[in-house]
């Protein structure tokens, strides 16, 4: 692909809530993910003559992206990953009252729990519909690892689940 100005603007129209959603779940931080967005972007203008189709360009920004919010989460250091299976200061700042959460927020908020490489598979195979396989060759990871991420990932937000989304069934 030639880069013109008019095809950079629609590639930006047609994936900025991909490359945002990706950045945003995996940094759980707006502001954040809008840098790399801004910067992925960026990127992509410099790289765009090396890009061959559209399939090329959406893989491309989703690998981009999950890459750049890795590079971003281990710039900011929120916590080691060794503390996973502790409650983070994430469930300290919910409202007294868990009724007071939608559930939508509490399963995003046991998700920034997860250690980032089981984060990562479970943001790409759940929010961004892409295979093992496709989350193998985003991520730059062996299949085998992406799977065992994908199943302590899931074994974790069920044990967590359990706890966080009784109050829920309460009411």
């Amino acid at each position: 692909m030639t880069p013109s100005d008019d095809e950079f603007r629609r590639l930006v129209g047609e994936h900025s809530s991909l490359v945002y959603s990706v950045a945003l779940r995996l940094l759980g931080d707006p502001g954040l993910a809008e840098e790399v967005a801004q910067d992925v972007f960026l990127e992509l203008y410099r790289s765009l003559s090396r890009l061959e189709s559209d399939d090329h360009v959406r893989h491309w920004l989703r690998r981009t992206a999950t890459h750049r919010a890795t590079d971003a989460f281990r710039r900011r250091s929120v916590r080691p990953e060794g503390q996973s299976e502790v409650w983070d200061d994430i469930f300290d700042r919910a409202p007294a009252s868990r009724r007071e959460v939608p559930m939508e927020t509490a399963m995003e908020r046991m998700l920034l729990t997860l250690p980032l490489q089981q984060r990562t598979a479970l943001v790409l195979r759940y929010g961004e519909d892409l295979s093992p396989e496709e989350i193998a060759r985003t991520t730059g990871q062996p299949l085998a690892t992406v799977k065992s991420n994908l199943q302590r990932g899931l074994q974790m937000l069920r044990r967590k689940g359990a706890v966080v989304l009784k109050e829920f069934v309460r009411g």
